[in-house]
């Protein structure tokens, strides 16, 4: 394709589409914003990380070297994120597990000031970013391949790719909080930490298989 007969307005929906396709799926990061959005605790900065964190690595994947280089030519990069995740997901999985068996949160419990400090939470955030081999495969080489395909307008794509992000993220966690009068009750929140708990084990197991 060539980038500069395209309309860029095109070009930048393009990335915006493709961005949406490969970060809705839910997976261990899309979890994690939810529950922080649905908990009310430190929402701005989550976002805010994984925005960030998205559009460095998207950037990244579209420009001519940089981290995509370093994924294409030393593949244990991936190989390391890999496993390093899976260690990180199952200790978030046994986490989220006893707060299920054991019970006693709830959406009052975080309004009355008993949410998580804001430094753990970034660095889980960063965590379950950066440590999620997936993110290199498809945010880096994945969406910079296509970039690379409309030319001097790759840079349009990247934008559009990073405005996807910015729009799912932000609906995802300042939009959970239409669940709250669902989830009010200590029942409700043992129940939601269980699902997070199985989405973890199960993407856990799912790289730890390659």
């Amino acid at each position: 394709m060539n980038g500069s007969s395209v309309d860029p307005v095109t070009t930048a929906l393009h990335g915006l589409l493709a961005g949406l396709s490969l970060i809705i799926a839910i997976g261990s990061q899309n979890v994690f914003v939810l529950r922080q959005g649905i908990r009310r605790d430190h929402v701005l900065a989550v976002v805010a990380v994984c925005i960030a964190s998205d559009a460095v690595l998207i950037l990244a994947g579209a420009g001519a070297g940089g981290l995509g280089a370093l994924v294409r030519a030393v593949p244990e990069v991936v190989v390391a994120a890999r496993w390093a995740g899976v260690v990180f997901l199952f200790g978030y999985a046994v986490l989220a597990a006893r707060r299920a068996l054991r019970g006693g949160e709830s959406l009052e419990a975080d309004e009355a000031g008993r949410g998580s400090g804001r430094g753990p939470v970034v660095a889980t955030a960063l965590a379950l970013t950066w440590l999620n081999p997936h993110v290199y495969l498809d945010t880096v080489l994945l969406l910079g391949s296509i970039a690379a395909t409309h030319g001097a307008q790759a840079w349009l794509f990247a934008v559009g790719a990073v405005a996807g992000s910015m729009i799912w993220f932000s609906a995802l966690g300042f939009g959970a909080r239409g669940l709250g009068r669902v989830l009010s009750s200590a029942r409700s929140w043992r129940v939601l930490d269980g699902a997070v708990a199985l989405t973890m084990l199960i993407v856990a197991g799912l790289l730890a298989v390659g």
